[in-house]
């Protein structure tokens, strides 16, 4: 690849961009961070172009330079809970555009690109994983998730099959049963289901007319809400009724408007707030669900941040 002009080899590795950047996002669980990281990979890339060859194995050589680059970044930010109990114990969390995530499905011409599946996406195989030593972390997302043979993944990381197969069960172990279940068991639906759809309608409805009672008949009595980076956990009804008499009761709040979108393959509202006297809503905040046995049982929100990538307008 050595004769190759700048311009095409941009052209190439532009190929694979949306999917590297949701590799390294599995890897970091950043957005931006793996934004970052996609850069450092493609000026990596170029800078060692003399040692790939060109032809087929093109893909799996970004997918390598693209590891290494996440494992070194994990290493110089030494960051890695013990235990996840909950989301707010990885302040550095943040979603995933589905809109973005839907760019990266199999093409004629690259085979063996995988659609996202929901089960290696969502926010709680995420933040699990994070537990996981950065080698261990990599080989499960190459191994289990991007279906990496043995061989393939010891090239990747420069070791042993022996290794990676050692690596690989100890990293299920740790997860243990929260560990992604085997492809062929995963159901890959990048849609949402219709109970999630109406459970996101009367969030958005009851939030928006202040409806504090309506809002908690959609909720588990377990429910838990966080709010990476901030280090708050609310558990169970009780717990949030201060959130519902400042968001609801006091008036003190302003006014809402939400739209409905989606990320990591999960329901979620966007927030807009219009102050008192104000004639405009502003971007807010993003209300993620996860739904259990018809109710929501996890609500994580974020900051208004990743709003352009989500395609939503900058003020209504």
């Amino acid at each position: 690849m050595t004769s190759i002009t700048e311009r095409d080899f941009a052209q190439r590795v532009n190929r694979h961009k949306r999917e590297l950047h949701v590799h390294c996002y599995r890897m970091l669980g950043s957005f931006d961070e793996a934004e970052d990281l996609v850069q450092e990979t493609f000026l990596r890339a170029w800078r060692h172009r003399d040692g790939f060859e060109g032809g087929a194995g093109f893909r799996a050589w970004l997918y390598r330079i693209a590891t290494n680059a996440c494992l070194d970044a994990i290493r110089r930010r030494g960051r890695r809970p013990e235990e996840v109990d909950s989301f707010a114990e990885i302040p550095w969390l943040t979603p995933y555009p589905d809109r973005l995530l839907d760019e990266v499905a199999p093409r004629a011409d690259e085979p063996d690109a995988v659609v996202v599946a929901r089960e290696t996406i969502e926010l709680g195989f995420l933040a699990l994983i994070q537990i996981l030593p950065a080698r261990q972390r990599a080989v499960l997302i190459l191994r289990d998730v991007l279906e990496f043979s043995a061989q393939e993944t010891a090239d990747a990381l420069e070791t042993s099959v022996a290794s990676v197969n050692s690596a690989l069960q100890r990293a299920r172990a740790t997860l243990g049963d929260r560990a992604p279940a085997p492809r062929s068991e995963w159901r890959g639906d990048a849609e949402l289901t219709e109970q999630e759809r109406e459970l996101l309608r009367g969030f958005i409805e009851t939030h928006e007319r202040g409806d504090h009672a309506a809002a908690v008949k959609l909720m588990a009595e377990d429910i838990r809400v966080t709010m990476p980076p901030a280090p708050m956990v609310y558990d169970g009804i009780d717990a949030l009724r201060p959130l519902f008499h400042t968001a609801f009761e006091s008036g003190e709040f302003g006014d809402w408007k939400l739209l409905p979108t989606r990320v990591n393959r999960m329901p979620a509202a966007a927030s807009y707030h219009r102050a008192a006297g104000e004639r405009e809503y502003t971007p807010f905040k993003i209300d993620v669900l996860r739904v259990r046995d018809g109710a929501i049982a996890e609500i994580t929100t974020f900051g208004s941040a990743l709003f352009p990538e989500l395609g939503l307008p900058s003020v209504l």
